[in-house]
């Protein structure tokens, strides 16, 4: 059973439902590429800047790391000109066999940290 108060104190516990999710987005600071537009991933890393992240995450596997590269590449040229390049991580991580018996795959993994 739930008990309102009147109507001011459900707008504020909305608004700080809204802040306290908000603020858990923000911790994480990583924009993971996959099959989107690049654009759609630009927007998200210069959202994150401006929000008051001192660095973005970006993190691909596979055949998006090519497009996390180009994100990058787009953020730092033409959108956010005093947005440096920190860390490049690679790695491989071992994927279970798509079919029972099949040896498992290696997937190539990319992280690229930006710092402003």
């Amino acid at each position: 059973m739930y008990l309102f108060l009147d109507k001011n104190w459900l707008s504020h516990y909305r608004k700080m439902k809204a802040r306290s999710e908000a603020d858990k987005m923000s911790e994480s600071n990583s924009v993971l590429v996959g099959n989107k537009p690049v654009m759609n991933y630009v927007l998200a890393c210069i959202t994150l800047f401006h929000g008051g992240a001192k660095e973005v995450n970006v993190k691909a596997r596979g055949r998006s790391i090519s497009r996390a590269v180009d994100i990058v590449e787009v953020v730092r040229r033409r959108f956010l000109p005093d947005t440096k390049v920190k860390r490049v991580g690679i790695g491989t991580q071992q994927m279970a066999p798509r079919e029972e018996g099949g040896s498992p795959t290696n997937v190539s993994t990319i992280e690229i940290t930006l710092e402003r």
